[in-house]
């Protein structure tokens, strides 16, 4: 999230950061957020009562309060670890993206480099998404590729994977902005 606004800032990007909604209120995104002047919100999840799209709908309450409507808007997850309803989905449909610590569809949930380092993969990365209703299945905007060394350990793999997720997803948000991704079925067409 820290990068995302960074880089709308420093590169230009052609949007404008509404607000930024947690599930939790002590959320190290919050307080990033607000030092660099955007909207925060809380919403928590913990001890929420209702179903999950009762929940979602308070989000969406939220995003439209700050314009981020499904006509006009774009929501961007970023360490939001929560599954989205189908119906939130369906409404913000092409406009939420995620970005996953693998190249999808390859080890899609938790755990991606775990996944990965025991499958004995010679390669993993990163990819950003549209979220569809399934787990890290919607349509493939940008990917990228990180070798595997033979003396990786999750950690050493995640940490060169965040590097480029930084710089990826920002590049999505950038291309998303410009109007330059159309999606085609399954498949995303940069222009």
């Amino acid at each position: 999230m820290e990068s995302i606004l960074k880089s709308i800032k420093r590169e230009k990007i052609p949007i404008k950061p509404a607000v930024v909604i947690s599930n939790k209120p002590d959320a190290v995104g919050l307080k990033i957020a607000e030092k660099l002047g955007i909207n925060i919100e809380i919403i928590e999840s913990k001890g929420f009562k209702g179903t999950r799209w009762q929940y979602d709908k308070k989000v969406i309450a939220t995003l439209t309060k700050y314009g981020v409507t499904p006509r006009n808007g774009l929501v961007c997850l970023a360490g939001f670890m929560r599954i989205i309803s189908p119906e939130f989905v369906k409404k913000y449909k092409n406009r939420i993206l995620n970005i996953h610590p693998a190249l999808l569809p390859a080890f899609p949930g938790l755990d991606s480099q775990k996944q990965a380092l025991d499958y004995g993969s010679k390669y993993s990365g990163c990819t950003v998404h549209f979220v569809d209703t399934g787990m890290d299945t919607g349509p493939i905007i940008i990917q990228s590729v990180v070798k595997i060394k033979e003396n990786d350990t999750e950690e050493s793999l995640s940490k060169r994977i965040l590097k480029e997720e930084h710089r990826i997803y920002s590049k999505a948000v950038d291309l998303f902005a410009r109007k330059k991704i159309k999606v085609s079925g399954r498949r995303t067409v940069i222009s």
